[in-house]
């Protein structure tokens, strides 16, 4: 017995029933698929057509009958059928048309797959047909959908191959429809399930799960040109009821097992990268990443973690003192953000602000700053304590339209606070992102009594026009320059160039970064007077201050600066 060729092996060991056709659409062949689902055997079909032994339309709706007229026009077509089972119940099916051609462009047969969706989940068959199908277009609905995933997700990992879901919103849907009335709107959507429905291949599923949104189910491999010719497909007019209409969809894709999610997770990934495609400008599709999701995921779950520090009071505010090198004078503190984690200990900004930034959460700590630096003002002038505390502000909070009135009715809780004694830092680049933005704030803000420090010059674009421009009273040389200055002569040139623009200005400059008394010398001698910096304190909790300020001026090495010069 000679071999199969390779188109008789899968005719003959499919999983799926086929029917082959002549040209008007009598039955030619079926394969074992057939005879088992249906329990026909070849010679009860032969020179049938399928309608004969009932595969028949779901419904024979207006719509229904437009759709079989334009798929008359194409040689490959998909629709919703009922079929004929052995046990002799009808069930619902897929039925794909393939036109075959001869060398004339004359039809010579049709190929016809049909597929069982009754199978999938178990217990349809003893259901009616509308709590599984959409009643307006007769495709899956979102019920059916979830276990078709499911099984199909098995059938892949039994297969060893790929599965698709594709999630599918037709842009700007509620306008045409507002235009047109829903009636028309309600065929169109008809339509268009039947124009993608067209374009599946074998088992593929193509699902309405509500409104305009639908969803492929696609079981072979699928490269992005089927997702480009699908996007192109969508664009041709439809033309219903006298109106010519023009889609544009997104497309959000997910691959299994590349994404291992299970049901309901798979359809959610692929919705996510469809609103993806809606932001990238619609009319494109976009594919779910696992790995980018995990780490949107991952981040989500820190910043809610941080969420959970601020309502469970873990933040703390460490304080490190500013001085005049040359006087031995304390002239204020800077606040700085900690985290008393209760598993991971103390954490220094650096490990979790990166998480929080360019998000709300930057607004809300900055609040819970103010806050508790007020309170902390509270109870050091009850202790005799007359010290500014110099407070970051975020570029998000400064640049919001209501910071200066939140401020104001902040000094209004703690009216024996002097405004005087809060200081806001912001960084140069915020204030040079929106320099009009800025200066409106900041003018309000110093109408209160507060005043500004940019912290962190010379890492942004300074120049002078800004720094006459701006109302600050304080100019920090940022601690990158200061600390390497001594050795690096750029770093130097910096400092010095910017000491000489606040001396130009007639703007008091405070070096942060220091580290030794050489740093403290060099910077005296370029005419910089006041610093911060370990060489001077580390950060400390509120409760050291009053020792430290005793122990402060005990500190021989550094009282004798200002004798020096």
């Amino acid at each position: 017995m000679s071999e199969l060729l390779p188109a008789q092996a899968a005719f003959l060991h499919a999983n799926e029933a086929i029917i082959i056709t002549d040209a008007d659409n009598r039955v030619i062949d079926v394969n074992p698929a057939f005879s088992e689902l249906t329990g026909c055997p070849l010679a009860v079909v032969k020179g049938k057509t399928p309608e004969a032994f009932s595969i028949l339309p779901l419904d024979d709706s207006r719509t229904t009958r437009l759709m079989r007229e334009e798929l008359q026009l194409r040689d490959r077509s998909k629709s919703q059928v009922s079929y004929r089972s052995h046990d002799g119940q009808f069930y619902p099916g897929m039925m794909s048309i393939n036109r075959v051609r001869d060398h004339k462009g004359n039809v010579d047969h049709h190929v016809i797959v049909l597929a069982d969706l009754s199978a999938i989940p178990a217990h349809a068959r003893h259901l009616n047909r509308e709590v599984y199908f959409d009643a307006l277009t007769g495709l899956p609905n979102l019920q059916l959908l979830t276990q078709l995933i499911q099984e199909s997700i098995q059938h892949a990992e039994s297969k060893q191959m790929p599965l698709a879901v594709c999630s599918l919103d037709i842009d700007f849907f509620k306008s045409i429809n507002d235009r047109l009335g829903s009636s028309v709107g309600d065929t169109l959507l008809s339509t268009f399930g039947q124009r993608i429905s067209h374009l599946l291949f074998g088992d593929d599923v193509l699902a309405r799960v509500g409104g305009d949104e639908f969803v492929l189910l696609l079981h072979h491999g699928v490269e992005e040109a089927f997702f480009e010719n699908l996007l192109a497909s969508i664009r041709r007019p439809l033309f219903v009821d006298g109106h010519t209409v023009q889609f544009t969809a997104s497309l959000g894709v997910t691959f299994y097992p590349n994404d291992p999610a299970q049901g309901d997770g798979l359809l959610r990934h692929a919705n996510q990268a469809m609103y993806r495609a809606k932001q990238r400008g619609r009319d494109t599709f976009h594919v779910f990443d696992p790995n980018h999701d995990r780490q949107l995921q991952v981040r989500h779950e820190k910043r809610q973690r941080f969420v959970d520090a601020l309502a469970n009071d873990e933040l703390r505010l460490y304080y490190q003192p500013q001085v005049d090198m040359r006087t031995g004078q304390v002239v204020g503190v800077e606040a700085l953000i900690r985290w008393q984690h209760p598993e991971r200990g103390l954490m220094a900004p650096g490990q979790f602000l990166p998480i929080i930034e360019a998000t709300s959460l930057e607004v809300d700590l900055g609040e819970w700053v103010l806050e508790q630096a007020m309170r902390q003002l509270v109870a050091w002038q009850s202790a005799g304590i007359m010290l500014p505390i110099n407070v970051n502000i975020s570029p998000s909070h400064l640049l919001l339209g209501n910071f200066s009135q939140r401020l104001g009715e902040l000094l209004a809780r703690y009216p024996q606070v002097p405004p005087g004694l809060l200081k806001l830092e912001v960084l140069e680049s915020a204030a040079m992102h929106d320099i009009q933005a800025a200066l409106t704030t900041m003018a309000k803000c110093q109408a209160l009594g507060v005043n500004f420090a940019i912290d962190d010059f010379g890492t942004g674009f300074s120049s002078l026009t800004h720094l006459r421009q701006l109302p600050v009273n304080l100019i920090k040389i940022d601690q990158s320059f200061v600390r390497d200055m001594l050795r690096d002569p750029d770093d130097m040139a910096i400092v010095e160039s910017v000491i000489y623009m606040a001396n130009r200005f007639q703007r008091p400059m405070l070096a942060e970064g220091v580290e030794t008394l050489a740093h403290a010398k060099a910077l005296i001698e370029r005419g910089c007077e006041l610093a911060q910096g370990y060489g001077i304190a580390r950060p400390m909790p509120a409760e050291e201050l009053p020792k430290w300020l005793v122990a402060w001026p005990k500190r021989d090495d550094w009282s004798g600066l200002g004798k020096t010069h």
